[in-house]
């Protein structure tokens, strides 16, 4: 980012700060612009949005509403206009619409909203709202629901607990699958450890720049870098990924190969804009080049030696991306 006032490039800087949202105070990483010769500060819109979901994220886990993504995949997944939502569950007439823009509801309307992922209380709820539809909407909406199940796993509705060790993300399957098929597809031998890494400096500059990680992958510090938790089964949950042993001179491993293409239809531009930003920055890595870049990071440096966990609040100190 340039400053208006001379033209030069301004270096970002990021600080924890407080911020009191709906009565409650919460910690988060204020990322700004500092002009040198003004000493001016200056953010930009999709800071500041980074900033506020980081906020609104945390708010929404002390009280258990659901997520902004999560509320576009309930009513996708009952095949029900945002307008009919509202109406049966009795919000304002735009209101449901509002959420999945971004809104953070209230408690009551956030525990609403997560109540009829049990089929049975939204179709209560739908029954209670008939004299609102016409017989052929409530007739369509109610075979829309009717042999759902709560939770279908590999579906946008897998539901995990979502904190700042996750960056927030929703655990899906499927763009989780599609996340390996991408560097797969675009990177030439691809082993485990470097697809772990990988799959870090998506993840964390994910939520450096969105506020929220791409895949949902918990990640901790172990000797070889940071890697997802559980990261030797995280690869064997696809049919579609083969894990082939290879040998390469005097050293062993394993590669992850697919016929398969990645679907990029399941990524936002956001997502995309940081996957290629990582296949650019680290495709001709070695897996034990980038095992070293990744030795560097003040993620690995102050977890590894109790193989922690590692915060997404370290996305704001990435030193490699």
């Amino acid at each position: 980012m340039k400053s208006p006032f001379t033209g030069k490039e301004m270096k970002p800087r990021y600080e924890k700060r407080s911020w009191k949202f709906r009565g409650d105070e919460y910690e988060y990483i204020h990322t700004s612009w500092i002009c040198e010769d003004s000493g001016e500060s200056f953010t930009t819109d999709e800071s500041d949005m980074v900033s506020f979901l980081q906020v609104t994220n945390q708010y929404r886990d002390r009280y258990g509403i659901p997520y902004q993504d999560e509320i576009v995949a309930i009513r996708e997944y009952y095949n029900v206009s945002a307008s009919k939502m509202s109406l049966i569950l009795g919000f304002g007439a735009n209101q449901w619409r509002y959420y999945e823009d971004g809104e953070v509801p209230s408690v009551s309307n956030g525990r609403m909203i997560r109540s009829i992922m049990t089929p049975s209380v939204f179709l209560e709820m739908l029954n209670s709202s008939k004299h609102l539809l016409t017989a052929k909407e409530y007739e369509k909406i109610s075979q829309n629901i009717v042999g759902k199940s709560r939770v279908d796993v590999g579906s946008r509705l897998y539901m995990c607990e979502r904190s700042k060790e996750n960056g927030f993300g929703q655990m899906d399957l499927n763009r989780l699958k599609n996340t390996l098929l991408y560097f797969i597809e675009r990177i030439d031998k691809v082993f485990c450890t470097k697809m772990n890494k990988l799959l870090f400096y998506s993840d964390f500059l994910s939520y450096r720049l969105n506020g929220m990680s791409i895949t949902g992958l918990t990640y901790k510090a172990i000797d070889y870098g940071p890697v997802p938790e559980r990261w030797d089964r995280v690869y064997s949950y696809f049919d579609e990924i083969i894990q082939e042993p290879i040998v390469i001179g005097e050293k062993e491993g394993t590669i992850l190969t697919s016929s398969e293409k990645a679907d990029m239809s399941l990524f936002t531009d956001k997502e995309i804009y940081v996957l290629d930003t990582i296949c650019s920055q680290f495709a001709n890595c070695s897996s034990t080049e980038l095992s070293r870049i990744s030795h560097n990071e003040p993620a690995w440096l102050d977890c590894h030696e109790s193989h922690a966990r590692i915060s997404y609040d370290y996305a704001f100190k990435l030193r490699g991306i």
